[in-house]
């Protein structure tokens, strides 16, 4: 009896121990469970028909710090929007910038910082050259409904402007001075081709505003540049400035 009131505390610490062990693990065990379901609600999320994308662009700054985020002709069943940009460093670090706001109308415009804001001083990430943005739909009750995602490229002071994956180049026919561009797909447009898709849309976005002559090559039977309110066949690839492009998709 003597001997198990000595061993009684070291006991009733091991216990202890056990009993919090278990605790630990049963809490991470529901949290992991916690965390794996919306990610797997949002792999079951219905594509968002072409003709209900809203036009999404992306238009540096003069400086290339700034990228303003334009959502227009939203037509999604939403009341809540989240966006978020991820960027990559030239060390290899990503950086990210979330955000949400409320749906309350059909366009919605935010400038986004490539760098950090603290006490209104600034600190710009220097040398991005490329990124993801992606745009979340969720109705009254944060239901995820719909999701867009793409890649984006920042360039300048180069005359070759492609598109992440490659499908897209736009060769200009002079060296830019001083200016900043932005390509990436535009998820819709604010017209719908008469032509069956095959790439695109693609938007070519600048820092400055003033037309960009060049020559588009996109995978496709024939390229088409957004003029105002049509659709315009490119002749040889020749394009009179940046804008809005696609291809048609051959009928054979």
């Amino acid at each position: 009896m003597e001997k198990l009131k000595k061993y009684l505390p070291f006991l009733v610490l091991v216990v202890g121990f056990l009993v919090l062990l278990f605790a630990i693990v049963t809490v991470k065990k529901r949290t992991a469970v916690k965390e794996e379901l919306p990610s797997n609600q949002e792999e079951n999320v219905p594509e968002i028909p072409f003709d209900k994308r809203p036009f999404t662009s992306l238009i540096p700054s003069k400086d290339g710090h700034w990228l303003k985020l334009k959502v227009e002709n939203i037509k999604v069943q939403a009341t809540s929007l989240d966006y978020e940009i991820l960027y990559q460093l030239p060390d290899g670090r990503i950086q990210g910038v979330p955000g949400t706001v409320k749906l309350t109308e059909s366009n919605f415009e935010r400038d986004i910082l490539l760098g950090s804001e603290s006490s209104g001083k600034y600190r710009f990430d220097e040398g991005v050259k490329n990124g993801t943005l992606t745009l979340k739909f969720r109705d009254d009750k944060g239901k995820l409904v719909g999701k867009l995602s793409t890649d984006f490229t920042l360039l300048s002071d180069t005359r070759e402007l492609n598109s992440f994956d490659s499908k897209f180049k736009y060769v200009l026919d002079e060296m830019p001075k001083g200016a900043f561009f932005v390509v990436m797909e535009t998820f819709g447009v604010k017209i719908k081709p008469q032509f069956t898709l095959a790439s695109g849309p693609y938007g070519v976005f600048a820092s400055l505003d003033k037309k960009f002559s060049g020559k588009v090559s996109l995978e496709g039977d024939s390229v088409y540049y957004l003029e105002g309110d049509s659709w315009v066949k490119i002749d040889e690839g020749k394009a009179s400035s940046i804008g809005i492009f696609a291809s048609q998709k051959s009928s054979s």
